[in-house]
């Protein structure tokens, strides 16, 4: 879900007009968007071929291999994600290319005129937004994902996408979703379509048997991991296999072990999809030039960085729920196992999350927290939540006012070895932090 821009500028101000026209932030439900699709002449209905994509983790890295993939192989590429993390430019890419902001501003201005002052959610204006803009600009294929849970997301308004793809379905957003694991599964197991083929990451039993039921009832096809499709590491590398054959490849640019399985996923999807067909060493120049911010980035240059011990290294992620977490402690166990360091972990999250939850994972590799606001965020957990938390943990939690304060705070400390820092626990956090840092997404 998206954050409004500031109110000083002309699209801040229709933001938040538009943010006034409904009280919560967020209410899954397709009436408003499919009356105001019908307003604006059905762009749903008008897109390019589109892949329709869920899950609780891995969506946008997921998103990113597909992307390079597809553009590597000289296709015209549309993609729709959220939330941004600096700019809402980043969330509508036509093409390659970020939107302008000329662009973003009039299609804003006018959606807001033809929704006329009718309740409306900001996400829910800005998929519209983007379908008005991706209806009128031609391209091979649409990368959309689901902003949250599925079946009623603003996104799920469209009919006939040429594949459904599942990303790794976990326990998050039990307040909108349900409070077990396959009412969530069925919330993200709605944007499966009649015959549609449906590309499934590894799951959990409870999770697989929902996605499956599903498709069978819409006659989709699956293309499940671990059946249709497997993936392995050897030496370092990605071994991808279907039962059109084997490829050795590159490991994939962005870090951790997890990328190995996003980037397995994006490679099952497009070669579920026969309308695609190219080179094999697409998948490889893809998978290795993948970027996608905020996911296990690091950072190395800014001004966050010049503030934190010298010679440390400065990691971001994103990730914000137990299942996140568990992914980055094991990045970071692997990092460790290449060049040992003291890891101190940064952490603001927001209030709905379980910090107990997620720092668990970090539990046997550090003991050192600093817990973080974040900054001009309603709904942002307090502090004293994460210390608690923390300190139920046995790990040793300090405060700071933001993430450069943290960095700072460190240079009092006498490290033998420069520390490994991760700032992490909420992409709205992750943005703060690269903005701050002068490190804008492209």
């Amino acid at each position: 879900m998206s954050e409004t821009a500031p109110t000083s500028s002309p699209l801040g101000e229709i933001l938040a007009r538009l943010s006034s026209l409904h009280p919560n932030t967020i209410d899954l439900s397709l009436e408003r968007m499919q009356r105001l699709m019908a307003q604006l002449g059905h762009p749903e209905r008008r897109l390019p071929p589109t892949i329709h994509v869920a899950g609780t983790n891995g969506k946008g890295s997921t998103i990113a291999y597909l992307r390079a993939i597809l553009e590597a192989a000289g296709l015209g590429v549309h993609v729709y994600t959220s939330p941004h993390l600096v700019r809402m430019n980043e969330s509508i890419r036509l093409g390659g290319m970020l939107i302008s902001d000329d662009d973003l501003r009039d299609a804003f201005a006018h959606v807001e005129a033809i929704n006329a002052g009718a309740p409306i959610t900001l996400f829910e204006a800005e998929t519209a937004v983007a379908f008005h803009i991706f209806a009128s600009h031609p391209a091979d294929v649409l990368l959309l994902e689901v902003g949250l849970g599925g079946r009623l997301d603003a996104t799920n308004v469209i009919e006939a996408p040429i594949a459904s793809v599942i990303t790794p379905i976990a326990i998050d957003h039990t307040d909108f979703l349900g409070d077990t694991i396959a009412k969530i599964a069925t919330e993200k197991a709605g944007i499966i379509k009649r015959r549609a083929p449906v590309i499934i990451a590894e799951q959990l039993p409870d999770v697989a048997a929902v996605l499956e039921a599903e498709a069978r009832k819409h006659h989709a096809p699956t293309h499940s991991a671990g059946q249709e499709w497997h993936i392995s590491v050897e030496r370092g590398r990605l071994v991808y296999q279907d039962d059109r054959g084997l490829m050795d490849l590159a490991a994939p640019r962005l870090f951790g072990r997890h990328q190995f399985g996003n980037a397995g996923l994006a490679i099952a999807t497009r070669r579920a999809i026969p309308q695609f067909r190219f080179d094999p060493s697409v998948y490889e120049r893809g998978v290795a030039g993948a970027e996608w911010p905020a996911r296990m980035q690091r950072l190395t240059s800014g001004k966050l960085l010049a503030l934190a011990p010298d010679e440390s290294e400065l990691w971001l992620d994103g990730g914000h729920n137990a299942e996140g977490g568990r992914v980055i402690a094991e990045a970071l166990g692997d990092l460790e196992e290449r060049v040992p360091r003291p890891l101190v972990v940064i952490v603001g999250m927001m209030a709905n999350k379980d910090a107990s939850g997620f720092l668990t994972n970090f539990a046997g590799l550090t003991r050192h927290i600093i817990a973080v606001p974040i900054p001009d965020r309603v709904g942002a957990m307090p502090v004293q939540t994460l210390v608690d938390a923390g300190r139920a943990l046995g790990m040793r939690v300090e405060t700071a006012d933001s993430a450069g304060a943290a960095l700072q705070s460190l240079r009092r400390l006498a490290y033998e070895v420069p520390p490994r820092v991760l700032i992490c626990g909420s992409l709205y956090l992750a943005g703060h932090v690269l903005a701050e840092n002068g490190t804008l997404p492209a």
